[in-house]
């Protein structure tokens, strides 16, 4: 019988009752487990299921080959696609009915599973294989390497100062965006001894933080967006830890900004 964390709700029990033996009459797949939200005990109305499934490897081809015929096995499915554009072409992202429910699919092959960046929960498994796969490593989350992040940063900056110089102002907000969960959240988590999950969850784990990265957003003028840079560049220099510093290229960057925008003041 299926142990349910005190935060998993009706509909995630629902779809986990229904799941779980569906997928383990299937004599290919050796395990299932959940990471994520569910592992952490942390789920609210908004989370997905997050489901790691384990094949045996001589099957893994086939079964990848059905994967949509598999998860509408599983429940009311109301539409899936595959996760190339997270870099995971063998997740299929899924929303059930009738009360929605977003489930991402993990289909691995068993020694795959190893490679993880959480703890999962095992759900069902077949002779503790997958366990015994779990054991053999700790999942984490990776770092950021701060002098890859100084080595690119300031080239970064001219590009998103040259994007709002020629008018391009959505594609400065992206910017942003980008260096708030690229840059500034990584190292604030890694500063405070946190898994390094860039934005997720940012306003409950680093309240603080997060209130300083709304001046890091702005409607789109360029005025706004400058100000919004200058503060992403400010944010950066404080949590930027010991390392190798291009000095001419920083200063140059900061007074090429200083320069173009016409009243933004240097960051010292």
């Amino acid at each position: 019988m299926l142990q349910f964390p005190d935060t998993a709700l009706p509909k995630h029990r629902q779809f986990l009752t229904q799941a779980i033996p569906v997928l383990a009459a299937d004599p290919r797949l050796l395990g299932v487990a959940a990471s994520g939200s569910y592992s952490e005990n942390n789920l609210d109305t908004y989370s997905d299921l997050d489901l790691v499934i384990a094949i045996a490897p001589e099957h893994f081809t086939a079964v990848m080959s059905e994967r949509p015929q598999i998860a509408a096995k599983l429940g009311p499915l109301l539409g899936c696609f595959t996760g190339e554009h997270v870099g995971e072409p063998r997740l299929l992202i899924c929303l059930y009915g009738p009360d929605l429910v977003h489930v991402d699919l993990k289909f691995v092959a068993l020694p795959d599973a190893a490679q993880r960046v959480d703890q999962p929960v095992v759900l069902w498994q077949r002779q503790q294989l997958l366990s015994d796969v779990f054991a053999s490593g700790t999942g984490h989350y990776p770092k950021p390497d701060p002098q890859w992040l100084e080595d690119r940063i300031w080239i970064w900056c001219h590009y998103g100062a040259d994007k709002i110089l020629r008018g391009e102002l959505l594609e400065a907000d992206a910017f942003l965006a980008f260096i708030r969960s690229t840059v500034l959240a990584p190292l604030a988590q890694l500063q405070a001894g946190l898994e390094c999950k860039g934005l997720r969850r940012l306003e409950q784990q680093l309240p603080l933080l997060a209130a300083e990265l709304r001046h890091t957003t702005g409607d789109l003028t360029p005025r706004m967006l400058f100000s919004a840079l200058e503060k992403t560049i400010s944010l950066y220099l404080q949590l930027r830890p010991e390392v190798q510093q291009n000095i001419a290229l920083q200063q140059a960057v900061l007074d090429y900004i200083h320069a173009k925008s016409g009243f933004w003041s240097t960051t010292s």
